[in-house]
């Protein structure tokens, strides 16, 4: 295999691509858009990690349901709170920014896009 990789398929893409930059201190490595200037195909560089973007249809598949989790380790808990910080604006929470069974510090939400989010340090 060469390499494995989180898709999202979200409305706004290009708007989501700039959050998550600002989210995650990502770059953005790959882009090809469409006649209408979304993204058919973007991908960002999340601390070494590739997080691909495509815009999404009007179609959905039921059962589809996923969430990326990232892992920064004890000594990142600064990272966590500064991606939440960002994504936080009209997100869904299911487990407020704290500490839990696994972490001192992790946040369960369903961002702005409805990408589910678990970070946790």
């Amino acid at each position: 295999m060469l390499r494995s990789m989180m898709q999202v398929y979200v409305k706004g893409s290009v708007e989501a691509a700039l959050l998550y930059q600002k989210a995650f201190d990502a770059k953005l490595v790959s882009e090809h858009k469409n006649d209408e200037g979304s993204y058919i195909h973007a991908e960002l560089d999340v601390y070494g990690q590739i997080l691909a973007l495509s815009e999404a249809e009007d179609k959905s598949i039921p059962g589809n349901t996923m969430q990326f989790c990232l892992h920064f380790g004890e000594d990142n808990k600064e990272l966590v709170e500064k991606a939440f910080r960002v994504l936080e604006e009209d997100a869904q929470i299911f487990a407020p920014l704290g500490p839990c069974f696994f972490s001192s510090c992790m946040v369960s939400f369903i961002d702005k896009f409805g990408v589910s989010w678990c970070l946790f340090a």
